[in-house]
C-alpha cells in the first residue's frame, strides 16, 4: 500500500512555474511515433527525444529551473562563491551549461566509474570537474566540503522540488501533444524525473499508468521502496550508467513523490538494456545512452501488455560513447 501524500514541493503549479524560468534555455522536445515499434507491439508507441536538448539530455530542465530560481529568490550575489553538484555526468553537464548561460561558476564531482565521454562533455562548457571515489555518495562528499568550507551552493541531482518541478515540465509537454496516452514508462533512479513527470501525469489525467523502470543490480529507489524507507546498495557499472547511485538516507523529496505517482514498477537486465539499445540505433537511427533504452526494455524483456494502447517511452539522453554501445551490441548478439 502507498503512503500517503507527502508535503514533496512538486505541484503543478511549481511545474508551470518551472516552464516559465527554463524558457528559452530549454528545448520543448519531439514527441514522434514509431512506426517500427508500434507495428511489433500493435500499440501507438511515441519517442520523447529528451536527446535534443543543447546537453544532450532531460536533466537541463531542472537544473535550470533551480539555477534561475536562487538568483531570482536570493539575487545573484548569492551564487557568487559558485555552483556544485555530484553528477555520473548528464546532471553535471546541465548544470554546467545552466550556470555558464547564467553566469555563475561551476565545480562539477564525478565518480571514476563515470565515462570519459561525459567528463569531457562537461570539461567543454567551462566547469571544473574533481573526481573521486566509486559512486555517486563518494563523490557527494567533496560537494559537501566545497559548501561548507567554500560556500559553493549544492544543486542536488534529484532529490529538489526545484529539480524535480524542472523535469516535470516533460509531463506538460506530454499531455500537450497526446492528450489520450495511456502509460508513459520512465527510467528510475534518484526519482526526479519519474516523480516530476508523474506530479504532472497525475494533476492532469490521474488514470495515466505510470511505469518505472529500474536496474536489475544497484537500484537503490527500487530496494527502497521495497524496504518502505531509503537504503544504502552497492553501484555497479551498467550500461545505464545514469540510473547508478544512491537516493540519499535522508532523502527528501523524490523518495516519497515516487510513492504517491508510480504505479508499477520493473527491472530490467543488463542484456535487456544492450538489446533495446541496439535496437533503436537499428529501427530508429538514434544512438542512445542505456538509461533512454530502458523503456524499451521493459516492454520486452517482461511482456507488457500494451497492445492497442499509447505509450511513450521517455528517451532520457544521448550520452554514450561508440565503446560503451559496441559492447553492448556485443552483449546482445
Amino acid at each position: 500500500m502507498k503512503s500517503p501524500p507527502a508535503d514533496h514541493g512538486v505541484t503543478l503549479a511549481s511545474i508551470y512555474q518551472a516552464r516559465k524560468r527554463i524558457a528559452g534555455q530549454v528545448s520543448r522536445t519531439p514527441l514522434v511515433l514509431s512506426q517500427a515499434l508500434s507495428r511489433r507491439f500493435e500499440a501507438e508507441i511515441f519517442l520523447k527525444l529528451e536527446t535534443c536538448q543543447p546537453t544532450g539530455a532531460f536533466k537541463l530542465r531542472g537544473a535550470a529551473n533551480m539555477i534561475a530560481a536562487l538568483i531570482e529568490q536570493q539575487g545573484r550575489d548569492s551564487l557568487r562563491a559558485g555552483v556544485t553538484t555530484a553528477s555520473t555526468g548528464n546532471h553535471g553537464r546541465a548544470v554546467a551549461y545552466a550556470a555558464a548561460r547564467l553566469g555563475v561558476p561551476a565545480t562539477i564531482c564525478l565518480s571514476r566509474l563515470v565515462p570519459q565521454n561525459k567528463i569531457v562533455a562537461i570539461e567543454a562548457l567551462g566547469a571544473n570537474v574533481r573526481r573521486m571515489g566509486r559512486s555517486q555518495d563518494e563523490a557527494f562528499q567533496e560537494v559537501e566540503r566545497l559548501v561548507s568550507e567554500q560556500g559553493m551552493t549544492l544543486i542536488p541531482p534529484f532529490d529538489d522540488p526545484l529539480i524535480a518541478s524542472g523535469q516535470g515540465t516533460i509531463g506538460l509537454e506530454l499531455l500537450e501533444d497526446q492528450p489520450d496516452l495511456d502509460r508513459v514508462i520512465v527510467g528510475l533512479s534518484g526519482g526526479g524525473l519519474l516523480g516530476g513527470i508523474g506530479a504532472a501525469l497525475k494533476a492532469i489525467r490521474p488514470a495515466i499508468r505510470l511505469t518505472g523502470v529500474s536496474l536489475a543490480q544497484g537500484a537503490a529507489m527500487w530496494e527502497s521502496l521495497q524496504a518502505g524507507q531509503p537504503v544504502e546498495v552497492e553501484e555497479v557499472e551498467s550500461f545505464a550508467d545514469s540510473l547508478g547511485g544512491g537516493i540519499g538516507l535522508h532523502n527528501r523529496c523524490t523518495f516519497a513523490l515516487v510513492e504517491e505517482v508510480m504505479n508499477d514498477h520493473y527491472q530490467v537486465s543488463e542484456r535487456a538494456i544492450a538489446r533495446a539499445m541496439v535496437e533503436l540505433l537499428a529501427e530508429e537511427r538514434m544512438l542512445v545512452e542505456g538509461a533512454a533504452a530502458v523503456g524499451l526494455a521493459a516492454i520486452e524483456e517482461h511482456a507488457l501488455d500494451i497492445h492497442g494502447q499509447k505509450v511513450a517511452l521517455i528517451l532520457s539522453g544521448n550520452g554514450v560513447d561508440l565503446e560503451t554501445f559496441d559492447r553492448a551490441r556485443a552483449t546482445y548478439q
